[in-house]
């Protein structure tokens, strides 16, 4: 109940959208409680149950995931093992399974069997049910690896210059020779390559006399008007826009360009592809290194924009039960340090140049954009959208809260 009246003050006063109950909830009275609740107080209601009848899956889990749980920290393993399967005994006693075809056809939820060997699903409500299902049906336990690295230097780094599509520098290409030979030393097995679509990251990926596959999603974030300008350039040439995105980085969109906010949108099919591999290569540039490490690191929205990601240097990330190890590999090749840490003003707080009602700030007007009328009916739907009636954006949820629980409210 303690952990209930949690959920209901982060839903209705601290501006929560999705609260994760994770709890066991084994018997029919359990879920009715929880069912009164949401009731009461107007939520909706999605059950995730996961249900395993392998033993040998069973095992695995509790050796792999439940023995480094914080339950367990100072017992060995074989005690560890012989208490938590005295526990799924007693649980199994009591344990009433949801029902979809009888007694909880009106619920919405899914039932994960065996790790994602089959899955069953009911009465999904609306777009945030379907993206749970979509991520549960996508995600797998398998051991694997997930390498992450920049770019080989380019002349534009070089040049202390933003985004563009310039190609690598000398340095560049050695790291590109460098990344071959580490990634031979790997070994792994059906590794799976992945660039961004500009010349920087193609390049890089040649030398690997592997096969690999472009993502525009993987695209470095659109400076817009900045494009293909140093920093000093845009504080002489638009010293308000740096103002703004000084202020507050992962919300500034640059004029006719991209926000980091917009970025983790645009990232969200390469997260649920990276979720379904095995081991993976992504070869990207420093934003989107930072939004990919942010997801699997658990990192704020605050931090992303402002996590060191060097260039010529690979990290390994290894997925496991309560997070994710991550070690920093230098290839040991020179390149420029294009990382700038946070300003001091920024770190004190709100700044009076944020002056929009919107929650992305844009110093500059966003470019007019006349929508397309193919029709008269066309015409007649845009003409009679009310000023008054557009609706507010809403901060996007960063990606990365493990779905543990059995009724996620």
């Amino acid at each position: 109940m303690a952990a209930l009246r949690d959920v209901k003050l982060y839903l209705t006063e601290e501006a929560g959208q999705i609260a994760v109950f994770d709890a066991t909830n084994t018997t029919r009275e359990r879920r009715g409680m929880i069912l009164n609740f949401a009731k009461e107080n107007g939520f909706k209601v999605f059950f995730i149950e996961s249900v395993c009848n392998d033993p040998t899956v069973v095992a695995t889990n509790v050796m792999e995931v439940k023995l480094s749980s914080p339950d367990y920290r100072d017992c060995n393993s074989a005690d560890a093992m012989e208490d938590f399967m005295k526990r799924i005994n007693c649980y199994q006693a009591s344990y009433q399974p949801l029902d979809p075809d009888d007694y909880d056809r009106e619920l919405s939820l899914i039932k994960v069997i065996d790790v994602g060997r089959r899955f069953l699903v009911n009465r999904v409500q609306d777009h945030i049910q379907s993206r749970i299902v979509y991520y549960l049906m996508n995600i797998h336990v398998q051991p694997r690896t997930i390498y992450l690295c920049r770019h080989g230097e380019s002349d534009f780094n070089l040049k202390g210059k933003i985004g563009g599509d310039s190609g690598l520098s000398n340095r560049g290409k050695k790291f590109a020779v460098a990344l071959n030979k580490f990634v031979e030393e790997q070994n792994l097995k059906d590794l799976k390559v992945w660039t961004s679509q500009l010349k920087r990251t193609i390049q890089t990926a040649e030398a690997l006399q592997l096969p690999y596959e472009q993502w525009k999603a993987l695209n470095e974030i659109d400076a817009g008007v900045c494009e293909e300008m140093t920093y000093e350039e845009i504080r002489e040439q638009h010293p308000e826009e740096f103002a703004l995105r000084d202020q507050d980085k992962y919300y500034y969109r640059y004029p006719s360009g991209e926000s980091y906010q917009d970025l983790v949108q645009r990232l969200e099919p390469v997260i649920m592809e990276l979720e379904r591999q095995e081991n993976v290569l992504v070869i990207c540039h420093q934003a989107v290194m930072r939004c990919l490490l942010a997801y699997f690191l658990d990192k704020s929205a605050d931090e992303m924009p402002y996590l060191k990601c060097p260039l010529h240097t690979v990290l390994k990330l290894t997925p496991m039960a309560y997070g994710c190890r991550v070690e920093s590999i230098s290839l040991n090749i020179d390149a420029v340090n294009t990382h700038r840490e946070r300003p001091e003003e920024a770190k004190k707080g709100p700044n009076p140049l944020m002056r929009r009602n919107s929650v992305t700030p844009l110093a500059s007007p966003e470019p007019i954009k006349k929508p397309r009328i193919n029709s008269f009916e066309e015409h007649v739907a845009v003409s009679s959208t009310l000023p008054g009636c557009v609706p507010q954006e809403v901060p996007t949820q960063l990606p990365g809260q493990p779905l543990l629980g059995k009724a996620c409210l």
